[in-house]
């Protein structure tokens, strides 16, 4: 029988090691969501991505899956009423942005992402900046990071990148090989494991920072007309990163020192500062650029998009029981406004469901009617029942026995729409592919060029003291994407590699080469007591 006689009827090649989903499907493109197209957008119809996704916000209780480790503040945004020098009308018809001097009240939480509730601040990991707005249109949650790109560019890999960077499944220890083993096999994660292995990736505190919305997103204007935006928070305070031997020095007397900054500075009258700026684009695919403007893990070019101030923000009131407004704080991609949209990033597009579901999973189906989540507004809703409601969302004078629409019998209507629709013309083949620019390095090495020189011997340190405990394959795998990002970059992670001792363990926090040891020094320095 032949090769081709006997797959007569099969479908997918199954082997032992083959990975399928819970309902035993075997998985053909674990790395791309489909979309129409390659650059999007995505459908709702992504069962595999929506199992996947799904099942990952429900892996710890109550804990946040990942940014666990927080600490937020009160404030409010200041708008320019301008973008640049034109009138902000021009790109959006978001009412949050108009009217020069209009202030809207903001709940901002900032945090680690891979580790729990109670880690150090001092670790080396990206810093969540999540700020929602309690805008006279309801509020807008504009969800991101310190660092302005991300290690992947489709949703499809986040469940499996969160799980390789947290612990060990078995030790319960965070082991740099596993870290590496994923972004070695995932190139396109190397710009930003440029900059968590730099200084960059251990802020010296929360209000010295920047904050990003990562994401690209569509602004609309009254006329329904969009452009794609990026945002960017610059912290008036200056920005302060750290090195590994200094961030050991903190921890070693506070492991809680930048939510303590952060409380002490709002308390003493300090209170700390962002302008907002944006990067605007013409709403299309810009094949004349040497990557996609819907790419996560790429900066768009300050000198081509011109960083655009919109606004301020100023935190000045601290909250006044952690756990009711910082732990039960609950954001989401999905929540804009009109005049804020969706773009077709394949990041945000996964996020939006997935944020959104672990709120409902972590905080209950209710979770939008706490204080600190809840919009300072109006609010009339249809819906009933669920874990922990206390509110009725009816409108005065609404019929209580009407909790659907439409109704002739005294129920909610819709809102009379006055911006025009913005409407983009989607067309292509539902595919499960990458976008098509997809260099992986060019960005790195620019970046590797930019920074300082102490900036780059850290960088090359840290990634040596950990690269040198892992495999043999994962190191050769890491050296050619450093060559082909910059010669020197590349020549340097090479040296250093081979000049580096190999008498440890991976078993260890990012860039904290020999803390395997700490257990044997802790039994060497320890002082003997008798019983009692």
């Amino acid at each position: 029988m032949s090769e081709k006689e006997s797959r007569t009827g099969q479908t997918n090649i199954e082997n032992e090691d083959t990975l399928t989903t819970r309902q035993g499907h075997p998985v053909t493109n674990n790395q791309n969501i489909r979309t129409v197209g390659n650059r999007g957008p995505a459908t709702l119809e992504n069962y595999d991505f929506i199992e996947k996704i799904s099942h990952f916000d429900r892996e710890k209780v109550p804990e946040r899956i990942v940014h666990a480790r927080g600490a937020g503040a009160h404030g409010y945004f200041e708008t320019y009423g301008t973008a640049g020098d034109d009138p902000v009308s021009k790109y959006t018809r978001a009412k949050v942005f108009q009217d020069k001097g209009k202030q809207t009240p903001v709940f901002v939480r900032f945090s680690t992402v891979v580790h729990g509730n109670h880690s150090p601040e001092t670790v080396r990991d990206p810093r969540g900046f999540a700020v929602k707005f309690y805008t006279e249109d309801g509020n807008w949650d504009l969800v991101g990071n310190n660092l302005k790109i991300f290690f992947i560019r489709d949703a499809m890999k986040f469940p499996d990148m969160i799980h390789a960077f947290r612990p060990d499944p078995v030790t319960n220890i965070q082991d740099s090989q596993r870290f590496f083993d994923f972004c070695s096999n995932s190139p396109e994660s190397f710009h930003m494991v440029t900059f968590v292995y730099s200084p960059w990736g251990i802020p010296a505190n929360y209000r010295m920072m920047q904050g990003s919305g990562v994401n690209t997103y569509r602004w609309v204007n009254q006329e329904g007309e969009a452009v794609l935006v990026k945002y960017h928070w610059e912290p008036k305070q200056g920005i302060k990163n750290l090195t590994m031997k200094e961030a050991a020095e903190i921890q070693a007397t506070n492991f809680n020192h930048a939510t303590q900054d952060l409380y002490d500075a709002i308390e003493k009258g300090d209170y700390p500062e962002w302008e907002l700026f944006v990067q605007v684009m013409s709403d299309e695919e810009h094949p004349e650029l040497d990557f996609d403007p819907l790419d996560d893990t790429k900066l768009w070019p300050e000198d081509q998009f011109p960083w655009l101030p919109v606004g301020k923000m100023v935190l000045n009131k601290n909250p006044e029981n952690y756990f009711t407004e910082v732990e039960q704080a609950s954001f989401g991609t999905g929540v804009l406004v009109d005049g804020l949209d969706f773009s077709d990033d394949k990041m945000l597009q996964g996020r939006t469901f997935s944020y959104s579901d672990t709120q409902r999973y972590r905080v209950g189906a209710n979770y939008l009617q706490l204080p600190i989540n809840a919009a300072k507004k109006r609010v009339a809703t249809n819906q009933e029942g669920g874990q922990l409601r206390y509110e009725n969302d009816k409108a005065p004078g609404q019929n209580p026995h009407v909790n659907y629409e439409p109704s002739t019998l005294g129920g909610l209507k819709e809102a009379e729409q006055t911006g025009k629709e913005h409407t983009p013309k989607v067309q292509g083949k539902l595919v499960r592919e990458s976008i098509e620019r997809n260099d992986n390095t060019k960005q790195a090495g620019e970046t590797y060029r930019q920074f300082k020189d102490w900036e780059k011997d850290e960088l090359i340190g840290n990634m040596v003291g950990d690269l040198a405990e892992c495999d043999q394959r994962i190191q050769d795998k890491m050296v050619a994407l450093a060559e082909e990002a910059d010669e020197e970059y590349g020549r340097r992670l090479r040296e250093g590699l081979a000049n580096a001792k190999k008498d440890g363990s991976s078993m260890n926090p990012l860039g904290n080469k020999d803390s395997e040891k700490a257990p044997e020094q802790a039994i060497k320095k320890g002082h003997e007591a008798d019983p009692y």
